[in-house]
This record gives structure tokens, C-alpha cells and sequence, in this order.
């Protein structure tokens, strides 16, 4: 009842808050003037290092110039991982599965890859605005490093209950700067915070905190998906 509860509230935060940002966006209102350039795509490519202080330019585009549907692609996984465990934790009924133990080698592989995942994953996320990646992946190389650990410790369990806090903090942490940029900029999602130096890893205003957040929510995320998908089978 209160994992409900709370979960209600949530969503409630979190629709006032998207509400509130899209009464701020002039859909339609007028054309985008490109002056001299082509289309849209051309103006990115030539302008968006001097804009925004990220020298990738598809990771610019996806925090800052369309970051609004960033935010809701974050909102869809969240959903879906709230759906999928609302199903899971109905399923009373558990499967037995016969499973082969694990191997010498996956334990012993296992204690090195693990944090080796945990490292790549984190360097993705904190790379996103200069190199190919990001929160996305990022978050998703940090979960497939629980998943090994699943794999090589049937015992092994994350907590559950940090999981949500964490997934729940990074989520309102996105929402949170995307106000700020509101408030202070006048649109959801400005880049409020100092460019910096092209290249440097201090660099992009905003980009690379909202890819470290993404990354730990999907990180978290994902993870709990694949625990709850574990918990619903037992060793025959």
C-alpha cells in the first residue's frame, strides 16, 4: 500500500511538472527562422559547438535542442518499469526452473567484469557530450553488470528500496534542472550553466549533469527490471 502510495505521488509530481513545462512551449506558434542554411540539420552541424560547448553534435541535440522529448523517453521507461513490476508482484505463483550452478570461470570472471562494467558505464555517461554515448547506454553497460552478478551469485540481492530512492532522485533531479533553465532562461531545459572550453571534459553547460543523472536513473532502473525477472523463478 505505500510502495502505491508512493508511486501515485510520483506521477503526480511529475505530470505538474511536465504540465508546467509545456505550457511554456509555443507549439506552432511561428516558423523556425535558419537563415542561409538549408534545413535544420544543416544549422545543428555548423552551429552547435558555439551554442551549446558540446563538440557532439548528436548528444547536443538530444539534452538540449529536443531535450523536452529526452525527458519523456525517460518518463516511458520509468512507466514501463513501474508496469512491469506491478504485473511481476501479482504473479504469486513462482516457476521452477532447473538451473546449471555457475561455473568456476563466470564466479572468477565475474568479481573482474563487474567493475570493470561499473567503470565503462560511468565513463559513457560522463563522456556523452564528447564522445559517442551516453546516459542511455551508460546506464544499461552499469545494469548488465548486476545482471552478471545475478548470473554468478543466485544469492545476490540488490536493495530494493535504494534502487526506487536513487531512480527517484535522479528523476527529479532532470525535472529540477529543466526548471531552472525555465526560470532563469525562459525555456525548459536551458543551458543555464558556463560552456566552458570545446573538448574539455568540464564543458556544455548542462549536457553532461543531465547524462551523468539519466545514466543513474536507467542504471537503477534497468537493474531492478532484471531483479524482479529474477525473483520470479526459483531454483528446482
Amino acid at each position: 500500500m505505500i510502495r502505491r502510495l508512493f508511486v501515485l505521488v510520483l506521477l503526480i509530481i511529475i505530470g505538474y511538472f511536465l504540465g508546467t513545462a509545456m505550457a511554456s512551449i509555443p507549439f506552432g506558434a511561428e516558423k523556425v527562422d535558419v537563415g542561409p542554411y538549408r534545413s535544420v540539420g544543416n544549422y545543428y552541424v555548423d552551429n552547435t559547438v558555439q551554442e551549446t560547448g558540446g563538440v557532439n553534435a548528436v548528444t547536443s541535440i538530444v539534452v538540449l535542442y529536443r531535450g523536452f522529448d529526452t525527458l519523456g523517453e525517460v518518463t516511458v521507461l520509468f512507466l514501463a518499469a513501474t508496469g512491469l513490476a506491478a504485473i511481476l508482484a501479482l504473479t504469486r505463483e513462482r516457476r521452477k526452473l532447473k538451473k546449471e550452478k555457475p561455473s568456476l570461470i563466470m564466479r572468477v570472471g565475474t568479481d573482474y567484469l563487474f567493475p570493470a562494467a561499473i567503470v565503462l558505464g560511468s565513463y559513457v555517461f560522463l563522456h556523452g557530450h564528447l564522445t559517442p554515448g551516453g546516459g542511455f547506454p551508460g546506464g544499461v553497460i552499469i545494469a548488465s553488470g548486476f545482471l552478471m552478478l545475478f548470473l554468478a551469485q543466485w544469492r545476490y540481492k540488490v536493495d530494493e528500496l535504494g534502487l526506487k530512492i536513487i531512480e527517484s532522485l535522479a528523476g527529479m533531479t532532470y525535472v529540477t534542472i529543466g526548471l531552472i533553465g525555465l526560470f532563469k532562461l525562459g525555456t525548459f531545459l536551458g543551458n543555464f550553466l558556463g560552456k566552458g572550453t570545446p573538448g574539455a571534459l568540464l564543458s556544455a553547460g548542462i549536457i553532461p549533469v543531465i547524462y551523468i543523472v539519466i545514466g543513474i536513473k536507467v542504471g537503477s532502473e534497468m537493474t531492478g527490471l532484471l531483479q524482479n525477472l529474477r525473483e520470479t523463478t526459483e531454483n528446482e
